[in-house]
């Protein structure tokens, strides 16, 4: 049976239609294509003009529906899993995170300070910041 679950890629979060056996999320392939824009190819999984050869798929697909681990996996990125709150997070391949360590350049965010005026980190290239953060968990 389908339920909603939010898989959360690339700093947005979307809602699917899924289903959910265990810790095992498997998805429609429209559906991936629709949230992810992720498409199953004789080529491989591809978004766009980049495609990442599939080499089991038998494993990726079953039951005409696509394994999410699996899929995080074929694409090289970690995923993480609460089935229980139904939600996933597909995060960035190492390579990605490597290359983007290696150009010493932090990626933008943008936070409120404590009157709700956002800032953001682009506002202050250039220039020495100083960043504290606290969690309370």
């Amino acid at each position: 049976m389908a339920t909603a679950f939010t898989i959360l890629e690339e700093s947005r979060a979307v809602e699917v239609q899924a289903e959910v056996a265990g810790d095992r999320i498997r998805l429609a392939p429209e559906a991936l294509h629709e949230a992810l824009g992720w498409q199953l190819r004789p080529e491989g999984l591809c978004r766009g003009e980049i495609c990442v050869p599939v080499r089991d798929r038998s494993k990726l697909v079953v039951d005409d529906a696509i394994d999410l681990s699996d899929f995080a996996e074929a694409l090289g990125r970690p995923l993480a899993v609460d089935t229980a709150e139904g939600a996933a997070v597909i995060g960035t391949a190492a390579a990605d995170r490597a290359a983007q360590l290696a150009s010493l350049e932090a990626p933008d965010f943008t936070l409120p300070d404590l009157e709700g005026k956002l800032h953001s980190l682009s506002d202050h290239r250039g220039k020495k910041v100083l960043l504290i953060a606290y969690a309370s968990w």
